[in-house]
């Protein structure tokens, strides 16, 4: 299962810092921008370690190396891909390059809000599957403004445990979300399998699976 940006930057928060093998400075999580990089396949991850020190020998020294060699005017920074040993070299062309992305204080307890929502909707929906309350579940995925990962679960647990009823609430909302939406697409699935119906392709009303005409709008659907 994918991961979202909540949770991979909920991992990077976990893990101490690297330092800088340049200048053994603690580097900073920068979020990457949203053009390519280097072969133009991507950056690979949504969040990166840069080395914002000024007085780091490669940030320094790179301005000299760059014009002597490409006659630009540039330097380097130090990235690392974090939970790995992996540490490159980032170009930048100012002193304020790349400081846009960097995330800060305010991200951080942003974060560590998000993190305490999601304990506390998760908490909310176990209460749910244990009383087999499908309407507070159908209520937690058709929230948007509930975390990612508390609307993924709901969505799972809609299709263990959501009545019919469900459905049509479910099928006239658009999540914006492709993780989100496939797992919706599959509760509604899951509800039909339990509950031996489907949707007449013609007027979308639910009907028994072994219907050969739509007792809502007449029309034949056997092999449909």
């Amino acid at each position: 299962m994918f991961e979202t940006k909540e949770q991979v930057l909920e991992k990077i928060m976990s893990q101490p810092k690297p330092k800088c093998p340049h200048c053994d400075q603690e580097m900073s999580i920068w979020e990457v921008p949203p053009f390519t990089f280097s072969d133009g396949l991507g950056w690979g991850v949504p969040y990166l370690y840069l080395c914002f020190n000024d007085d780091c020998p490669l940030y320094r020294q790179g301005w000299g190396h760059i014009e002597e060699t490409y006659a630009h005017k540039a330097s380097y920074r130090c990235m690392n891909y974090p939970g790995t040993g992996q540490f490159e070299r980032i170009p930048v062309f100012s002193d304020m390059g790349g400081r846009g992305q960097i995330i800060d204080d305010q991200v951080v307890a942003e974060q560590e809000a998000l993190k305490e929502a999601i304990k506390i909707g998760f908490n909310i929906l176990a209460g749910c599957y244990v009383n087999k309350d499908g309407p507070e579940v159908l209520r937690i995925l058709t929230d948007s403004t509930q975390p990612t990962r508390v609307r993924l679960k709901a969505a799972e647990m809609i299709g263990d445990i959501g009545e019919l009823e469900s459905i049509e609430p479910i099928r006239n909302l658009k999540f914006g979300n492709e993780l989100l939406q496939n797992e919706v697409d599959h509760a509604v699935q899951k509800i039909h399998e339990r509950f031996f119906t489907r949707e007449c392709p013609f007027c979308a009303e639910i009907i028994k699976k072994r219907a050969k005409i739509c007792k809502h709008c007449q029309k034949e659907i056997a092999g449909l």
